[in-house]
């Protein structure tokens, strides 16, 4: 095998996983018991999203992509905060 391909199997794998933890993060949204459990599963499908980006640049070669996970991470950060500060008081600024 060339180093090629390694990279390619590798892309395949890490791809696989990272799908596979984004569906296990959107079950938990669904079924989660409590409000708090769906807010971490919300991060996670965010977290989950940024990998899955990251990897399209790697597979793709092309450094555009990791500049669009920086600006993900942002909306991903605030959109936790505020939907965490509306579960607790009820609103989100004061």
């Amino acid at each position: 095998m060339s180093p090629t391909d390694i990279m390619n199997l590798a892309l395949w794998i890490a791809f696989g996983a990272i799908a596979a933890a984004q569906i296990m993060a959107m079950i938990r949204l669904m079924i989660g018991p409590g409000t708090g459990d769906r807010i971490l599963a919300l991060d996670t499908m965010v977290v989950n999203a940024i990998g899955l980006v990251v990897l399209l640049g790697i597979a793709q070669g092309t450094a555009i992509y990791f500049e669009v996970t920086l600006i993900i991470a942002m909306l991903g950060f605030v959109s936790t905060v505020a939907y965490a500060r509306f579960v607790l008081r009820g609103d989100i600024i004061e």
